[in-house]
């Protein structure tokens, strides 16, 4: 694409699904149909996501054409468009079929056998990326797709003018083949979430209402003591319920562990108007599934923490970017919120209280730095979504340049129990530094995969046996705590108590909750080439530290796995110790900063200086 249009045009298909999020057009043929300047021209601009979301839904792929007739109707220079829609993996920007079957070959589906999977997939339908021979499919290797307690994972595309996205778990090769060949009896979701409380009691822990509460009634919520906790934040008055949060020690919950509290005292004291409110469900950590399961489960209770956080932050306005992996989770999180529109518990009189404020949904398209909360600001905002550079800090200058409280799903939802409870109450449950329970995600080869909700405090070892052990009555080889961007924890280290003050006795991190169990049986080389991999994939590559640190690294593993390193194994350790040493501290944000942390740890805690059992 260039500065300038060119003549390619939208097919009718791709004029109606820009028209269907865009309104139709006041004037059709002239030079600009976004007929404000420059200046509606940037009020509109944060539409350019959802409008591409439309165009792949609908066709399957973004076309000359359409990007074209988007770009005019946004006013938006086709060559900056095309920097967008070209950022996100979920979109192509070149002709494929309709129907795309992305299956995951990242770790936890590894560990359920997803390279045996893949191949005979191959044998029977070509490698990724062949069409098949009508024409009318494909299938892609993926990257983790959030489903990793029914591992192995598929997610089906399937676009037209009712475009949909199956999500299919505990899948077969035979599956796949059958979903790439447009099987009805494949196209259907199957179960997605396997919920266990632990140690927390069921009637208060955060998992209380999944699969127990239906999940799209409002008044299923309210029996279950739903919008108590907002009426009690009016109450408390939004001071009063920044109180309670912070004398609830609630830190986040997505890997940065900063105080809630803190953040929300920043945003309402912070005299620019208005003031956002962000809920980053954009859950992409290999290995990790909690937030999907509460918006999936528990889709009120996320809207209500959300209105909470607004009026204590005095925001009118929030967002919660959903990862475009989650087609359930969306579906039930707009339902949710059209629900609290129609009984006045959104919009501009909230309970009669005069408290006005909205959410609007976005969607991800596969892009893991999007994580990071700056570059999910540039991401809702219609440009690439990549970080920005700090300070100044989202508490001062966030979406749309003004104060921004972003959180992210978990940490959210234990907001209405911390207010409505108390947040005394709240911080007398784990242990002094790490308050209240965490979710964590227990995946591998345990016998019992699942979403785990417990105490902080409970060791590492007490986790996997609540998991029901390593299967087949093999021993722990390695933990993987955190996610690709992680640690890995040895068998010496599982009497560790999982909290943040135990995870940083021994140099771990718990990140956002992975727990990835390997059994004395299980390889670590095809798990670490696969995490380098994955962050060589998701570099956006603005920064020269990551963008070339994470390709250094995938060569080092692949030199060392051949048994062919330069000069040595010892100097190629030392090398990935710099490498990684150049990304810490050099990198714009976190996938940088973390994307040696699981490699180096299992460098320095098991014997790799070969390919071999290990």
């Amino acid at each position: 694409m260039d500065l300038h249009f060119t003549g390619a045009q939208p097919s009718e298909e791709e004029r109606s699904a820009v028209d269907g999020v865009l309104g139709e057009p006041e004037e059709r043929g002239g030079p600009h149909w976004s007929t404000g300047g420059a200046h509606d021209a940037e009020r509109r601009r944060h539409l350019l996501l959802p409008t591409l979301h439309a165009i792949a839904d609908r066709v399957g792929w973004i076309g000359e054409g359409a990007l074209n007739y988007a770009c005019r109707r946004l006013s938006i220079p086709p060559a900056e468009a095309y920097g967008v829609a070209s950022f996100y993996g979920l979109f192509s920007m070149r002709p494929r079929p309709p129907r795309v079957v992305h299956v995951c070959d990242d770790i936890a589906c590894m560990a359920a056998g997803a390279a045996d999977l893949c191949k005979r997939v191959e044998g029977e339908a070509g490698k990724p990326g062949t069409p098949s021979t009508d024409g009318s499919s494909t299938w892609l290797l993926s990257p983790c797709l959030g489903l990793c307690d029914r591992a192995p994972a598929a997610l089906v595309i399937s676009a037209g003018a009712q475009g949909r996205w199956t999500p299919l778990s505990a899948i077969s090769a035979s599956d796949v083949v059958a979903a790439i060949n447009g099987r009805p009896d494949v196209g259907r979701p199957r179960s997605t979430s396997t919920t266990r409380e632990g140690e927390a009691r069921a009637s208060s822990g955060l998992l209380r209402r999944i699969d127990r509460v239906d999940p799209e009634s409002l008044d299923d919520y309210r029996a279950s003591g739903g919008y108590a906790a907002l009426r009690r934040a009016f109450e408390l008055g939004p001071s009063g319920v920044v109180r309670e949060v912070v004398d609830a020690k609630l830190v986040g919950r997505g890997g940065a562990a900063f105080p809630t509290g803190r953040k929300w005292e920043a945003v309402a004291s912070e005299p620019a108007r208005p003031h956002y409110l962000v809920c980053n469900a954009d859950e992409s950590e290999p290995g990790t599934f909690k937030d999907r399961v509460l918006m999936e489960g528990d889709p009120f209770a996320i809207v209500e923490a959300m209105t909470i956080a607004a009026f204590a932050g005095g925001c009118e306005r929030g967002f919660i970017y959903v990862r475009g992996e989650y087609p359930l989770a969306t579906d039930r999180l707009r339902s949710a919120l059209d629900s609290a529109r129609l009984h006045g518990l959104l919009g501009d009189d909230i309970m009669g209280r005069g408290f006005r404020f909205d959410i609007e949904i976005r969607r991800g398209a596969g892009a893991y730095v999007c994580g990071e909360e700056t570059a999910l600001f540039n991401s809702i905002e219609g440009y690439r979504g990549e970080p920005r550079n700090k300070p100044p800090f989202p508490v001062q200058r966030g979406l749309f340049g003004k104060p921004t409280i972003v959180n992210n799903v978990e940490t959210l939802v234990n907001v209405p129990d911390i207010v409505f409870g108390g947040g005394r109450a709240f911080a007398a449950v784990g242990t002094a530094d790490s308050t209240g329970t965490k979710l964590f995600c227990v995946t591998g080869r345990v016998a019992r995969p699942g979403l785990y909700e417990i105490p902080f405090g409970v060791t590492l070892r007490e986790l996997i046996a609540q998991a029901g052990g390593v299967r087949d009555g093999k021993r722990v080889k390695a933990v993987l705590l955190g996610g690709a961007a992680g640690t890995f924890v040895t068998p010496s280290e599982l009497d560790t108590p999982l909290s943040f003050e135990g995870a940083r006795a021994i140099g771990a991190s718990l990140g956002s909750g992975v727990v990835f169990v390997l059994d004395d049986a299980s390889p670590l080389w095809p798990i670490l080439s696969r995490i380098a991999a994955f962050f060589r994939d998701e570099s956006c590559g603005q920064c020269v530290p990551c963008r070339v640190g994470t390709v250094r690294q995938e060569e080092l593993l692949k030199r060392v796995a051949s048994g062919t390193p330069l000069e040595s194994a010892q100097n190629e350790r030392a090398l990935l110790a710099d490498i990684g040493r150049v990304m810490r501290d050099a990198s714009i944000c976190g996938l940088g900063q973390t994307a040696s942390s699981a490699v180096e740890s299992a460098f320095a805690k098991f014997d790799l200086s070969r390919r071999g059992p290990a």
